[in-house]
């Protein structure tokens, strides 16, 4: 069983291994020290399997009346389980209890698998950002949900 709650500064050495393991230009480990000690508008989100290892996590931020999702991962061996789709049904939840008006984030052109799940729990396209992940230059489709 997989249990959602709000990420704590002992998970930072767990989360930051999720996204060494999952993006190409990964966030760095002070990124997100900064994210839980400094940023006042981050809120993240990670889940836990039976035995309390860290399996995903969501970071969103609330500024002002929108959501932004900065970043959301899934150990790769669980994917395909609905542990994504629960972090993101999560941060839905705490951006309309913050009386957020929309929610938003950036994903790649080619992660189809991604979009598909946006799009089952509501999210539209709402443009491209020409050129977005310095990796390889790719566009980065807009997503946006109406809270």
């Amino acid at each position: 069983m997989v249990q959602y709650r709000k990420m704590v500064i002992d998970d930072v050495p767990a989360v930051h291994a999720i996204e060494l393991a999952t993006f190409p230009t990964p966030w760095t480990l002070e990124s997100f020290y900064y994210e839980m000690t400094e940023n006042q508008f981050s809120h993240y989100l990670v889940a836990e399997n039976e035995t309390g290892d860290i399996i995903g996590f969501c970071g969103i931020w609330l500024v002002i009346d929108a959501a932004q999702i900065t970043n959301v991962a899934v150990v790769n061996s669980v994917r395909g389980q609905g542990i994504g789709e629960g972090l993101m049904r999560e941060a839905l939840r705490i951006a309309n209890e913050a009386n957020m008006d929309v929610m938003s984030l950036e994903v790649r052109v080619t992660n189809t698998v991604a979009q598909n799940l946006y799009r089952k729990l509501g999210f539209q396209e709402g443009g491209l950002r020409k050129g977005y992940y310095t990796d390889n230059h790719e566009d980065a489709l807009v997503m946006w949900v109406k809270l």
